[in-house]
This record gives C-alpha cells, sequence and structure tokens, in this order.
C-alpha cells in the first residue's frame, strides 16, 4: 500500500514545503492539496517547489475541476512540471465543491467532467484534443505522462471513474462503504471493456495518532461536514432510502443545517456539529498505531492502493512521524 500526505496551501508556503518533505523522509509516496482558489493559495505554484526539494514525491491536487481553469491551461500545466521534475504528477479531478461554490458557481455536470478528463490527459500527454471545437495539441510535450484520477461518491460518478478515469479516490474510509463503492467502479471498468484491476484506488481521509479519542474526534469532525456537501448533493438527486446509494452513507446528514465554507477542512468547524462520534470514527482513522494499521489492513484486503492521510489538525508532524514509524512499515512489510 502507497500512502500520501494531503494538506491545505494555507500560507506561508514554506511550511507547506517543508511538511511534504518530512513526508517524503518518513515513506510517502505521494503529496497532495486541496485546490480552491479564494480559499487557499494557488497550489501549482507551490507544487514547483515541492518537487524541487523533494527527489521522488508524486504531486497533485485533491481535487481540481473542469471549471476553475481552461482544460488547455491545466494540461500544460502539469506537463510543465512533468517535464521539469520527470512525470511526477497526478490530476485528481472531479465536480468541484468549495472552489466553484465559493466563487458562486454550481459544480460542473458529469457529462462534463467526463469531457475534461479525457482532454487534459490527451493534452498533457502529447496527443491531439478537441477544446470548444477547436482541435489543440501541446507540440512540445515529450513523453508527458499523467494519470487522471477522479473522486466520486454517488452510482452516476461512480460509473464515470470506472469508465474514464486511471483511479478512483474515495474521501471517506468506512470499509463497508468502500467495498461497495469499489465494486461500483470496478464493474463500471469492466462494462466498458477496461480491465477493472488497472483503476488505482485511493482512500482519504483524516488520520489523527494517540491515545485520547474524544480529543481526535474533535479535531477530525469537520471532515463528517465536507463529505456531507456532497451526501446532501445526493440525498437531493436521489431522495432518502432510494436504494441508489447506502443509507450508511446518506442518514447522518439528516441534523444538517447548511454549511460555511469560511471554516472548510478545518478543525473546529461549526457547521460540522451535527456529525455523531460514529461518524468520525467510521470515516477517520483514530487511535493508537495499531488501531491504524488494523484498518489499513482491512482496506487493503478491499482493493485499496494508497491511504492519503488529511493532515488538518494540531498534530500535524506528530502524526506524520508515527506514520512513518509505526503504520507505513507494518503496510510494507
Amino acid at each position: 500500500m502507497d500512502f500520501g500526505l494531503v494538506l491545505q496551501t494555507d500560507p506561508p508556503a514554506s511550511r507547506v514545503i517543508s511538511l511534504m518533505k518530512r513526508a517524503e523522509r518518513n515513506g510517502f509516496r505521494y503529496g497532495w492539496t486541496f485546490d480552491s482558489a479564494v480559499l487557499w493559495q494557488e497550489p501549482f505554484v507551490i507544487y514547483s517547489q515541492i518537487l524541487a526539494n523533494t527527489q521522488k514525491l508524486h504531486i497533485g491536487p485533491m481535487v481540481t475541476n473542469p471549471g476553475t481553469r481552461t482544460w488547455e491551461v491545466t494540461a500544460s500545466t502539469f506537463a510543465t512540471l512533468n517535464d521539469m521534475y520527470g512525470n511526477r504528477t497526478v490530476c485528481g479531478i472531479g465536480r468541484g465543491d468549495s472552489a466553484m461554490r465559493v466563487a458562486g458557481r454550481k459544480p460542473n455536470t458529469l457529462a462534463r467532467l467526463g469531457e475534461a478528463i479525457d482532454v487534459i490527459r490527451d493534452l498533457a500527454e502529447g496527443r491531439e484534443a478537441e477544446v470548444d471545437g477547436n482541435p489543440l495539441r501541446l507540440p512540445w510535450v515529450r513523453d508527458g505522462k499523467l494519470p487522471v484520477w477522479m473522486a466520486a461518491y454517488g452510482p452516476k460518478a461512480l460509473a464515470l471513474a470506472g469508465e474514464k478515469a486511471d483511479g478512483f479516490i474515495l474521501q471517506l474510509a468506512d470499509p463497508y462503504l468502500t467495498e461497495w463503492m469499489v465494486g461500483s467502479v470496478r464493474q463500471a471498468a469492466e462494462r466498458a471493456g477496461r480491465d477493472p484491476d488497472a483503476v488505482t484506488i485511493c482512500v482519504a481521509a483524516p488520520a489523527y495518532v494517540g491515545e485520547d479519542l474524544a480529543h481526535a474526534r474533535d479535531q477530525c469532525r469537520w471532515f463528517g461536514g465536507m463529505v456531507g456537501n456532497h451526501v446532501a448533493d445526493l440525498v437531493g438527486r436521489y431522495g432518502e432510502h432510494s436504494g441508489m446509494v447506502p443509507d450508511a452513507l446518506t442518514e447522518y446528514i439528516k441534523a444538517r443545517e447548511g454549511y460555511d465554507y469560511s471554516h472548510h477542512g478545518r478543525a473546529g468547524n461549526p457547521s460540522a456539529d451535527f456529525v455523531p462520534d460514529e461518524i468520525v470514527d467510521r470515516f477517520c482513522l483514530l487511535g493508537p498505531p495499531e488501531a491504524h494499521i488494523e484498518k489499513l489492513r482491512a482496506l487493503r484486503d478491499l482493493g485499496v492502493d494508497q491511504f492519503a492521510v488529511y493532515d488538518m489538525h494540531d498534530a500535524q508532524e506528530a502524526t506524520i512521524d508515527a506514520y512513518g514509524q509505526h503504520v507505513i512499515p507494518a503496510l510494507r512489510a
């Protein structure tokens, strides 16, 4: 199993770079950041410095979207970083939550997302693609490689990930839901004539190593609020108890009352007060190293290839070091 570190690009950027260097020293192979231009600093500028200050770390957004940048700009940015640092980027992409809504726009449609996946990958790898009816190609790309991993929760999005994406990003670490969603992605890949085992599976969730579970839950409760935004969209689209989405995912948002993006992804987010302890325990990894190892082994057995640690709490360095000392060696043994 591979491991990734997920950060927000809060200033100063030097701290983001420092934490990514620490992650690489501790055995992490991937570095991810949020991509929401209003809430945080522009990640692609910072990626260049992370890549320059690491040797093997692969870098990308978790996640970008097709609406905040034109597709040829996104592809050219990835291709430039790859040309400079040797194909060490991954394009995590989704419909767009905070990046679109904070700017007063709706998330992208799945049709637009599916088209963007093909175009961005083709352009970044040097092939011709059609953008707004015009054939385009980046003539300077040589030997470019850009895996595109799609974030998804609902049945149509999971199907699209299986049909088109090189990887699937699931932003929660509940084994029951992981099994259901990974199965949906792999079935869609098989229906599309693809090798289902060729789709990389990445689970991303907060991890907090320590014995004080009450404190750990309070530090990670924000995650249930963030996931709740996507779940509310699913309930709005399919209704409650529709059978299209497991009740184990949707039941907990009944007490949800709106969402304030000014606290998005942060410990102490008041918009996450509705999230019960049970959901924090299911969606996140909490407790001593042994508890993390046990849950990660269960996820690995379900086909998860990478666990990406959301490290947005008051023990960032300690979590990275605990994973490097205890968790990563156990999962790679």
